[in-house]
């Protein structure tokens, strides 16, 4: 096959070889019954997944010189259910934070969520209506750490309260970052929070708005999850959910966080689809 024209969205060799290992990995533990190797190489498999988490085309828009739809879709979803991306997360997450000087795991997160309007094709039953921002959809949890790096992922229907989002991803903190001992919050969320972080070994700090503030006043570390909410933003994937399950949701977010650690982990940079590069202002990492 001859060689096919890059996308801005693909790997660098640099950033290729950060992911490789994880995948070459799995790949060597799931050789395929008859011993065929496939006919698309993993690479391209994650370019297109990168690809599509970007640009937030349908399954059946992935451009013809990348792996066909049904070949990545496999790999999305067996990747979604083994644990695959998420355990590549961790390990690039761990060596952002080494780079930055800091211990591979954290002792403080920042919890916030996101309402994002879901597409036609999502179950009503996974979706409802944020009653305080009056979207309807899905509501995207976060648990993030001083660097804004992602810890944990929840996705509820929109008419969830804060509180549900809450202890998920405190539960999830636990189980994947048992280091963390500290969380801030706003006041969304409530004292059944607290309390559920307090059995966990987690204190759980409600962050009060200051009543003089006007308008949108960033706060002192947990403006970092708003940061990175922003930053999704980037994903188009993101702006909108797509996914007919809220797991797929999860794992999205876990896609574009793979793609932006790499980035910073080699200095490269990547710019908004809201202009073209010459009129986008600053990059983001």
């Amino acid at each position: 096959m001859s060689e096919r024209k890059s996308y801005k969205s693909d790997l660098s060799d640099e950033r290729w070889a950060l992911i490789e290992p994880v995948i070459t990995a799995w790949k060597a533990k799931h050789p395929s019954v008859s011993g065929h190797q496939g006919n698309y190489e993993i690479r391209e498999i994650v370019n297109a997944l990168l690809y599509q988490t970007r640009t937030g085309c349908q399954w059946d828009y992935l451009p013809h010189d990348l792996p066909p739809p049904g070949a990545v879709k496999y790999y999305f979803y067996k990747w979604r259910d083994d644990g695959t991306d998420q355990t590549l997360h961790e390990l690039l997450r761990g060596s952002v934070r080494e780079r930055a000087g800091r211990l591979e795991d954290p002792s403080l997160v920042v919890l916030d969520t996101q309402s994002v309007r879901a597409a036609v094709n999502v179950l009503a039953a996974t979706t409802g209506r944020d009653a305080a921002k009056k979207v309807p959809g899905r509501k995207r949890g976060l648990a993030v750490d001083v660097l804004g790096l992602v810890v944990a992922v929840a996705v509820f229907a929109a008419s969830a309260h804060e509180n549900e989002l809450g202890t998920a991803l405190l539960d999830e903190v636990a189980v994947r970052a048992p280091s963390v001992v500290k969380a801030l919050v706003d006041q969304g969320f409530k004292q059944k929070v607290v309390q559920h972080g307090r059995a966990l070994g987690v204190d759980v700090e409600i962050v009060e708005r200051n009543p003089r503030d006007v308008g949108f006043v960033p706060q002192p570390i947990r403006w970092r999850v708003e940061q990175t909410l922003g930053t999704l933003m980037l994903h188009r994937r993101l702006v909108r959910d797509y996914e007919s399950r809220p797991a797929s949701s999860v794992f999205r977010v876990y896609w574009a966080e793979t793609d932006r650690m790499p980035r910073r982990l080699i200095g490269a940079t990547a710019t908004s689809w809201r202009a073209p590069a010459d009129l986008a202002g600053p990059r983001l990492g």
